[in-house]
């Protein structure tokens, strides 16, 4: 249930769900964000959904605000499309070679690396949001165990592919890029394939993600790195 609507700049609408971040909210977030894309209403030219908000983006010369709004607030719950969602299982690679801060996190959550990691391999992680950068999803919830601070200092590049955690999140970086994510493994797959023009992203808000540990020689095969 959207709790308030209102204009955000002069071809804008920003539609506030609550300021908690969970599962239920996220889902209406998700229901509202694939009703009006599923309805192509003319004018609306961008809907970007995240943790409990959806701003949508509008053409003056189509649509106004208060139509728009109104279009909106005339959304039913039972035209509210189906947000099913897709288990995804994404390898990782946890060689120290790609875990660039496990011993960090060890250390600040005072649990061995295994414990560590325990709270990661084979545990559902459920997909809020993309952004930062083109198909970077945003996981959660992680165990209250493992949540730490973003690092101090954050990098200037953190390799592509690099799965990362930072308080309830855990991410996969889609591109180089900096970032002060605590690092703990890798993925050889491709979250953001720029060569898929129609299904680019691999996962999408709502989705279900299980990582699956794999070794250094499979992570190599994968990328097709001899």
């Amino acid at each position: 249930m959207i709790k308030n609507i209102s204009n955000l700049g002069d071809a804008a609408i920003y539609c506030d769900f609550g300021s908690e971040v969970n599962k239920e909210i996220n889902h209406e977030v998700i229901k509202y964000f694939k009703t009006l894309r599923s309805k192509n209403i003319k004018g609306i030219t961008n809907l970007a959904p995240s943790y409990n908000k959806l701003i949508i983006t509008f053409d003056l010369d189509v649509i106004n605000y208060k139509e728009l709004v109104k279009k909106i607030i005339n959304l039913k719950p039972d035209e509210i499309c189906d947000t099913a969602s897709k288990r995804k299982k994404i390898p990782i690679c946890i060689d120290e070679e790609f875990a660039l801060d496990i011993e960090r996190v060890s250390k600040n959550t005072n649990l061995n690396i295994k414990e560590v990691y325990k709270h990661i391999l084979n545990k559902d992680f459920y997909c809020y949001m993309t952004g930062f950068v083109a198909g970077m999803p945003f996981l959660g919830d992680t165990n209250k165990n493992i949540r730490l601070k973003r690092l101090e200092t954050p990098r200037v590049k953190v390799p592509k592919g690099s799965v990362g955690i930072t308080e309830q999140f855990c991410n996969i970086y889609s591109y180089e890029s900096p970032g002060g994510w605590n690092i703990i493994g890798n993925t050889p797959v491709k979250v953001f394939d720029q060569n898929k023009e129609e299904n680019p992203i691999l996962i999408k808000p709502g989705d279900s993600v299980q990582f699956y540990e794999i070794t250094k020689n499979e992570f190599y095969k994968i990328k097709g790195i001899k």
